[in-house]
């Protein structure tokens, strides 16, 4: 068994970048990313002595991350729908004996500056697509967008799926570049 050592007092340095960048797709929220990536941070600390180093230091600390993203996608859906419902005794003569149920506003619903952020971040990603060159746009878009199956976009294009691979990830590195300087 490998023996590696990790040094977290490097791992800020080394490592805050490009796991913030890995969040900030997934949740996007830069409060609830960097919350995200702090708690990965901790929870490295505190289970240092569990790396066998069987993998990078950044690829352990990425998968302690996707368990951090999938709790907080947790967390929010168990408490979605749950709005707080009141329920008040009447007593005003004419409806008494009465209840009557009230419905508080339910915290997860969108506000009118989540849409115009929404558009306007459609709109980025609309702009940094039509960046791209035509081919690599097309099947990002094909991809990502409209969901198509790897096959079916292997076929229209006469490419392999490894092909297909690297033409997403460039697709993806190109747009999240473009979205930093239009974006944020």
């Amino acid at each position: 068994m490998p023996t590696h050592t990790i040094d977290p007092n490097t791992w800020i340095d080394k490592y805050s970048d490009y796991l913030f960048n890995y969040t900030i797709v997934r949740v996007d929220d830069r409060e609830i990313a960097q919350d995200l990536v702090q708690e990965t941070f901790f929870a490295g600390l505190k289970s240092m002595k569990n790396f066998k180093g069987e993998a990078s230091e950044r690829t352990w600390l990425i998968s302690i991350l996707k368990r951090k993203i999938i709790d907080h996608y947790r967390k929010i859906n168990s408490n979605k729908g749950k709005a707080e419902v009141r329920i008040n005794y009447t007593n005003d003569g004419e409806t008494e004996g009465d209840w009557l149920e009230e419905r508080v506003a339910d915290p997860f619903d969108k506000n009118a500056e989540g849409e115009i952020e929404n558009t306007e971040l459609g709109v980025a990603i609309h702009n940094c697509i039509g960046k791209l060159p035509e081919k690599q746009a097309r099947i990002f878009s094909m991809k990502t967008i409209q969901g198509f199956d790897t096959e079916a976009i292997c076929n229209e294009f006469d490419i392999t799926a490894s092909n297909l691979w690297v033409i997403i990830h460039r697709a993806r590195t190109a747009m999240a570049e473009c979205l930093e300087k239009n974006w944020f």
